[in-house]
């Protein structure tokens, strides 16, 4: 899986989902009214900032708080194609895969980008490239690929499960 974009940089430490997307929002469930206000609580200036193909660089422990889902589905609904930060909150990780959105920690990778720096992920191999220049990162394991690729574990499991009753 190779993941591609430019960079839109939030480089500040222990950044939580509460100010990512606030708590008045909460009611709305579809990810494209739901990406109106992502970044509404932190500076919603990002906004005119993100479309395309984008790759969120973040700064040490992000996504803690309450950790919203909320975050990474306004998130894919703008387009980031991945987020690359230093350290994550470990429930904003698991929410990030578990909905589609590859989440990579990759300090060095971190201090290459600058804004609209050019991103390359190669997932398998685990590799991070920062306008050419590449570092090394964990790979995602195969089966976190294809969850992602398939849109995340909700749609992974049920394709499993028709699989099996198809046996």
């Amino acid at each position: 899986m190779i993941i591609k974009g430019r960079a839109v940089i939030i480089p500040d430490a222990n950044v939580n989902t509460d100010v990512l997307y606030p708590g008045p929002y909460l009611n709305i469930d579809d990810p494209e009214q739901m990406k109106l206000y992502l970044f509404e609580g932190l500076d919603p200036s990002l906004r005119d900032r993100l479309g395309g193909r984008t790759v969120l660089v973040v700064g040490h422990n992000f996504g803690g708080g309450s950790s919203r889902e909320h975050v990474p589905l306004a998130m894919k609904a703008w387009g980031i194609g991945a987020v690359i930060g230093r350290s994550f909150a470990r429930i904003f990780y698991r929410n990030c895969i578990n909905l589609g959105l590859p989440a990579i920690a990759c300090t060095e990778a971190v201090d290459a980008a600058a804004h609209d720096s050019k991103i390359r992920i190669v997932a398998e191999e685990g590799k991070v490239e920062v306008d050419g220049s590449s570092f090394p990162t964990s790979p995602l394991p195969p089966f976190v690929i294809k969850m992602i690729q398939g849109g995340g574990l909700v749609e992974y499991v049920r394709r499993r499960l028709e699989e099996e009753s198809e046996k």
